[in-house]
């Protein structure tokens, strides 16, 4: 089934292990799997991160979809190493092609050693190093059903890779058990069908093999998983959202999740609804959270600006994609600072923190709870695709380290004592004590209009300057309390890197690759984006000789935000920007950084 060619791009047979011969263990291994949308490619992909997580390795999983139900080109990534991983690696060691289209995508990322396993149902590849089965038809003939050709896919990956046979079709039956005893037997013969196939073939067992890890204590989790569950654990009890990707998983883990402590999750008619709906909660006492990604972003503008101005705390998750309007729903970019950091008509306090790990993200959210609370404002978590979506194992979290700090907020017995209850009063901490609605002896008028401490509106200029202070001078109060940045590498080193979210993964990759060439970097990411963190950044530009920014999107918005609040240091920054939907691969910055240092 292997036919000879030369093609640009693909590496002659004579790279590949010979046939019979165990290959040496690899201890970092990446599988691209590629075809329509409707093949399978996610499912592979799960099996094959299933596989290798029972083995103790690090697993980074991610996708490249379109946005539909079925049809169109699809492909899936499975990273897996004994090292911790963050990141897509830049080469892949096998390519498993449905279609065509995968193997012109795939061919050229190909290891020196990589080979391609293909459906030869409907095509034929002519590359020396691919083999072909028509997986399609093996299994239509044999089960009735095409739609196992995935299985059976996964079946003669695990001959190719030399895994253990028994914990192979354990896999499969930790995966579609709970699909019913016809799903689970049609699946276990598809796996056989294509271990049989692999098995019978000249050269493919045991082509690979994969080195065991020592993870074995890690979890398997996305951001969006992890938001949620730091919802849940923070005391959040009010969600309200509305559909939209890729920040639907959020709504659905809490689904399950926050009812049975006692919570409640809505889904909304529209993002306009679910941003009201949260504002009527948090008003009443609840600690709430909607998420959402740029579009409906846009439309909560709005309920969100009155949230800082009648001094409500609520927490959005927005989780970014490619924009503008509907954009790319599926691809990954940062291109929502700009709008976060500018949110809204007029003038009022927010924080935007920017998790870059699942740890940060179960961690940052159970703050932003706090932090909406205590400072009565809004508090975004900026995520992206990637790392909303993206599978990763992970540091199990530390549910007992959450602390739950609902602010000055006054019991019946605190009321109580007071002489008289105002909403907004003016306080030398910059915060006013809140009573909820129908704690005994408190009324409060609660207005986004401009208003005096007792809430009534006013227009009187003394006190609107006094309450745009009060309410300003709370991104300056809170400095010291939100979340910190952290940095990595040696303090000596004159290049600095800084970014946020998911670029932490190609970042630290990149670090590594050009500590091997004798270069050293250090990198601080940024975990607070708005208000700018100065008092980190201005000892950290001043220790570099240059500090490559790296963000996703066109205008590099993180460091022209830089550039604006600390004008001295500009001269520093270097922008290294990706707006093509995809995440950076470390190779691609180690030649920006060696190419700009």
């Amino acid at each position: 089934m292997t036919t000879p060619a030369t093609q640009t791009g693909v590496h002659p047979e004579s790279t590949v292990p010979t046939a019979g011969r165990r290959a040496a263990p690899l201890a970092d291994v990446s599988v691209m799997i590629g075809g329509q949308g409707g093949d399978g490619t996610l499912t592979v992909s799960d099996l094959l991160g299933r596989y290798f997580r029972k083995r103790g390795l690090y697993v980074y999983t991610s996708r490249n979809v379109l946005s539909r139900i079925r049809g169109g080109h699809a492909d899936a990534s499975v990273r897996a190493s004994r090292e911790p991983i963050a990141a897509v690696k830049s080469t892949v060691d096998v390519l498993l092609a449905f279609d065509q289209e995968a193997v012109a995508i795939g061919a050229h990322e190909l290891a020196p050693h990589g080979y391609i396993l293909y459906d030869s149902t409907t095509f034929k590849s002519e590359l020396p190093n691919a083999t072909g089965f028509p997986f399609a038809t093996l299994v239509g003939s044999q089960l009735g059903q095409p739609i196992f050709k995935n299985t059976a896919a996964y079946g003669a990956l695990s001959v190719i890779f030399g895994f253990d046979p028994t914990e192979t079709r354990g896999v499969i039956e930790e995966r579609f058990k709970r699909r019913g005893g016809e799903a689970l037997e049609k699946n276990l013969k598809a796996l056989e069908i294509g271990r049989r196939a692999a098995l019978e073939a000249d050269g493919l067992a045991d082509r690979f093999s994969v080195a065991d890890g020592n993870a074995h204590d890690q979890i398997m989790t996305t951001g969006n998983q992890a938001v949620a569950l730091g919802f849940v654990v923070g005391g959040g009890r009010f969600f309200a959202g509305y559909p939209i990707t890729p920040a639907t998983e959020v709504m659905e883990y809490l689904q399950r999740y926050l009812p049975p402590v006692g919570g409640v999750v809505r889904q909304a008619e529209d993002e306009l609804a679910a941003v009201n709906m949260i504002l009527g909660a948090a008003y009443a006492g609840a600690r709430v959270m909607t998420s959402t990604s740029g579009p409906g972003l846009s439309l909560m503008t709005e309920g969100i600006g009155q949230a800082g101005a009648a001094e409500i705390p609520i927490v959005v998750a927005d989780c970014a994609r490619v924009g503008p309007s509907t954009g790319q729903p599926t691809r990954h970019e940062q291109s929502d600072l700009s709008h976060l950091a500018n949110l809204g008509h007029g003038e009022y306090p927010r924080f935007i923190l920017a998790p870059g790990t699942p740890v940060d993200c179960f961690e940052m959210t159970a703050e932003a709870l706090n932090l909406a609370e205590r400072w009565r404002l809004p508090v975004f978590l900026l995520l992206d695709q990637a790392l909303c979506q993206n599978t990763v194992t992970s540091p199990r979290f530390d549910l007992a380290a959450v602390k739950i700090d609902r602010g000055e907020r006054l019991a019946p017995a605190d009321v109580q004592r007071l002489e008289q209850y105002k909403a907004y009063a003016f306080t030398d901490s910059g915060r006013s004590p809140y009573a909820p609605p129908g704690t005994p002896g408190v009324w409060a008028e609660i207005t986004g209009n401009e208003h005096d401490e007792w809430g009534h509106v006013s227009v009187n200029p003394a006190n609107r300057e006094r309450m745009m202070q009060k309410r300003m001078e709370k991104m300056v109060r809170a400095r010291e309390e939100l979340p910190a940045g952290r940095c990595f590498g040696p303090a000596s080193a004159r290049i600095g890197l800084i970014g946020f979210g998911s670029t932490y993964g190609p970042i630290r990759e990149a670090q590594a690759l050009l500590a091997e060439r004798g270069t050293a970097t250090r990198f601080y990411q940024a975990r607070t984006l708005f208000p700018v963190p100065t008092h980190e950044l201005d000892p950290f530009l001043r220790s570099v000789d240059v500090a490559f920014v790296i963000e996703h999107n066109y205008t590099g918005q993180f460091a022209r935000l830089l550039r604006e609040t600390m004008p001295d240091l500009h001269g520093k920054l270097k922008s290294v920007r990706k707006y093509d939907g995809a995440n950076f691969r470390a190779p691609q910055l180690v030649a920006e950084i060696a190419g700009g240092a």
